[in-house]
């Protein structure tokens, strides 16, 4: 995983995008439909259709990055809200890109000693 920083906000981008999308299409989807600044240094992720692929375009300052993920099992958890994006932490990114629920982890028990 790619370590981003702590000062970059994360961009959500509701419902679907067409995954044969490169850097330059999905660029113009955040300046026209989220009407952000792709090269702000803010980071926006897009899922596919079926839920197993996203995308995420950020600008780090020296160029452009494109990163893919798809799933072997399960789907990755997006928000339903109505409208244009939702910004989560990088956190909450680090869950949604394992295929956990970022909106609400759960902690495991572990016990300390057994008996």
């Amino acid at each position: 995983m790619i370590a981003i920083p702590g000062n970059v906000r994360v961009w959500l981008a509701t419902g679907y995008t067409d995954m044969r999308r490169g850097f330059p299409s999905l660029a113009l989807q955040v300046q026209e439909v989220l009407h952000k600044g792709p090269l702000s240094g803010h980071l926006f992720v897009f899922r596919g259709r079926r839920s197993d692929l996203v995308k995420a375009i950020w600008h780090d300052g020296q160029g452009a990055c494109l990163f893919t993920k798809r799933l072997e099992r399960g789907k990755f958890i997006w928000p339903s809200v109505a409208g244009e994006s939702v910004t989560i932490s990088p956190g909450q990114l680090s869950y949604l890109l394992s295929g956990i629920d970022w909106r609400n982890p759960q902690e495991t028990h572990r016990p300390t000693r057994v008996g």
